[in-house]
């Protein structure tokens, strides 16, 4: 099959069928979210365990009335940060019309609003909420271009191109089901940037249930193995280096995430560095430090993640 226009995935989407799509974070998988038998493909195509919740991605504001109950926390989010990477765990409105496989059997739905034109053009053709995890296998590195998609779901898959994704991590995500809100994900948007507007910090899940996509320990990851934190090449290996700032002599390949150090380039790089080293002529991947701060938080979640499970 392979690539399609925006109509045809609008027709596919609206026919049950699975269709990637370009978003400003990563490429998703999407299908209809109030059909059961649409969301099923997606968790068949992916091989992803039925545990994991799935994000549910909407055109408008308006769209949450029926799908989720009124949250002022969640208006002043959505006023700052929509369109764009913030997803939004909210507590599921009665007759909510997401099927409760997207949730995972959860009372609550993830929800967010891409900026990228395309996606949002697509959203509201459809004029449904569209489940879209990451466009790839379950647990590998996720895809920010639509050559990434076709590696690792087959040639079969149909794509809509929206080109390379420009944040290139997946979505921050807020819990917002309880009096406290929780950090579910760090990803495209700041920790920092949302606790300014909440006037309050964030916290943190005190238990493993699976609340929100992105919260598996060993997820995004490469095939070859990941180090972290990495100075110097190790003697006798041949690894590639995914470098930030200064790059050190010594490494086989290197993928430069921001020769300035900068976490918003390195970001937007992180992916596609990690499908470009994945190569049979290596041995390992090593990758240099990265600050917490700001959006290097976000990075660093998603290597140890990576790391674990390889």
């Amino acid at each position: 099959m392979g690539y399609v226009t925006r109509d045809e995935a609008a027709r596919r989407l609206l026919a049950g069928d699975v269709v990637a799509i370009p978003t400003e974070t990563v490429y998703g998988l999407a299908a209809d979210a109030t059909n059961a038998a649409a969301v099923a493909r997606i968790y068949a195509a992916k091989g992803r365990p039925d545990f994991n919740p799935l994000i549910s991605h909407i055109a408008d504001p308006t769209q949450l009335a029926g799908l989720t109950l009124p949250d002022s926390r969640a208006d002043r989010l959505a006023a700052a940060f929509w369109p764009g990477p913030l997803t939004l765990v909210l507590s599921r409105a009665p007759n909510c019309p997401v099927v409760a496989a997207v949730s995972a059997g959860l009372d609550s739905l993830a929800v967010r609003i891409p900026s990228h034109p395309l996606a949002r053009e697509l959203l509201a053709m459809v004029g449904r909420p569209v489940a879209a995890p990451s466009a790839n296998r379950s647990g590998h590195v996720s895809p920010t271009t639509p050559e990434h998609v076709l590696a690792s779901l087959g040639p079969d898959m149909p794509v809509l191109d929206g080109g390379p994704c420009q944040v290139g991590l997946e979505s921050t995500v807020v819990g917002l089901t309880g009096p406290q809100p929780l950090l579910l994900r760090p990803g495209g948007i700041a920790v920092e940037t949302i606790e300014a507007v909440l006037g309050e910090r964030l916290g943190h899940p005190q238990d493993a249930k699976l609340q929100s996509p992105g919260m598996l320990l060993k997820h995004y990851a490469p095939a070859l193995p990941l180090r972290l934190d990495a100075t110097a090449p190790l003697p006798g290996l041949r690894e590639g280096l995914l470098s930030f700032g200064p790059v050190p002599a010594g490494f086989a390949a290197q993928y430069s995430l921001s020769a300035s150090g900068d976490a918003a380039e390195a970001a937007a790089n992180l992916y596609a560095g990690l499908h470009a080293l994945d190569r049979t002529d290596l041995q390992g991947i090593a990758v240099a430090p990265i600050p917490e701060a700001g959006l290097g938080a976000a990075i660093n979640d998603r290597l140890r993640r990576a790391a674990r499970g390889r």
